[in-house]
């Protein structure tokens, strides 16, 4: 099994980062702020102005360590490569399958048939957990609508149909989502999903967030030896981890939605730490975003049973997990790929 490793997140401007030894080392200026073995890494992701030498990218390429460069409000911006590891013949027929639209499509279904199962879950906790709150009639239209896709979804053969469905579901989804605010609702106020940029402060949270989703699940393809830029529901495109944004859609809800709604409503993060930009996008001070990393490592500790292996395992797992019996049903050794859904 294998074993949850940290990821190191960066955000000190200036941070120079190299390899000393077996350790990773960070400096700022001529101080050395911090060293880490690096075998207890699983990743790094580096914000803004951060610098690393080129031996330690080559040191953490050979170990697959992970290594992401984003802009300072999480846009991704580049990852370093090194020798593609796994079973030529797993990535030959990930290709054959996503040129075939029959078997992209079945692979689609069960992507945006999780996803929706746990986003309904979300909302059917929060009915559950707030039975007085305002917006549980609309929040409980929603569920059922979303459950009469869902079943949809479940028997659609048709990669377009599938996509049309999931788009009707998230527009149920984040219809109701500012229901979910217990408090901060003004400052808060959710009216719908905007990115690149994000429009308010929830928007920019759930963007953030799922952006530190996608640097795990290309972590995740990779360990796997799955190419992450060659998807079944996200379609090529240059630049575009298509493989990484399907894993991702299952854990939406369950990670980054859950985490933004958490962050808000213990007021965990403020509306004064947000600034609205001149392009009109809402970004993080500094403060907030490590804040949030910290609260997004901390949710990656939780213990969780998996539900089709039935082991206990940590919630920075499962896209490892997932990529893995993902990797399996393409080699033939399970007749379906077996999506994470939440209980």
């Amino acid at each position: 099994m294998r074993q949850h490793l940290n990821t190191l997140f960066v955000t000190t401007q200036g941070s120079y980062l190299h390899q000393y030894g077996e350790a990773l080392t960070l400096k700022v200026g001529d101080e050395t702020r911090l060293q880490l073995p690096l075998h207890s890494l699983g990743g790094v992701v580096c914000f803004g102005q951060v610098t690393m030498s080129p031996w330690l990218m080559a040191k953490c390429a050979d170990q697959g360590i992970a290594i992401s460069f984003l802009t300072e409000q999480g846009k991704f911006l580049a990852r370093v490569v090194g020798f593609t590891p796994g079973n030529v013949l797993l990535r030959r027929e990930q290709y054959r399958r996503a040129d075939n639209f029959e078997s992209s499509a079945a692979l689609a279904r069960t992507f945006v048939s999780a996803k929706v199962a746990n986003a309904r879950t979300v909302l059917l906790r929060s009915v559950r957990d707030y039975p007085n709150a305002a917006g549980r009639p609309a929040i409980e239209f929603a569920a059922a609508r979303m459950g009469y896709h869902l079943q949809q979804v479940m028997t659609a053969t048709d990669l377009d149909v599938v996509r049309g469905l999931e788009g009707e579901c998230a527009g149920l989804y984040f219809g109701v989502f500012d229901h979910l605010l217990t408090t901060q609702r003004d400052a808060f106020r959710f009216v719908g999903r905007s990115r690149r940029p994000p429009l308010d402060l929830t928007n920019a949270l759930l963007s953030f967030l799922y952006a530190m989703l996608g640097h795990d699940a290309r972590a995740a393809c990779e360990a796997a030896g799955l190419d992450s830029q060659v998807g079944f529901l996200h379609r090529d495109r240059p630049g575009r981890p298509g493989l990484a944004l399907d894993l991702i859609e299952e854990f939406r809800p369950f990670v980054a939605d859950r985490l933004t709604l958490t962050l808000i409503n213990r007021q965990q993060v403020r509306p004064e730490g947000f600034r609205r930009t001149e392009s009109g996008g809402i970004e993080m001070d500094d403060a907030t975003r490590k804040t949030v990393l910290t609260a997004y490592q901390q949710r990656k500790q939780d213990l969780i049973t998996h539900p089709f292996l039935g082991e206990e395992t940590t919630v920075g797992l499962l896209l490892h997990l997932q990529a893995r019996l993902l990797a399996r049903h393409l080699r033939g050794d399970l007749d379906a790929y077996p999506a994470f859904v939440w209980r």
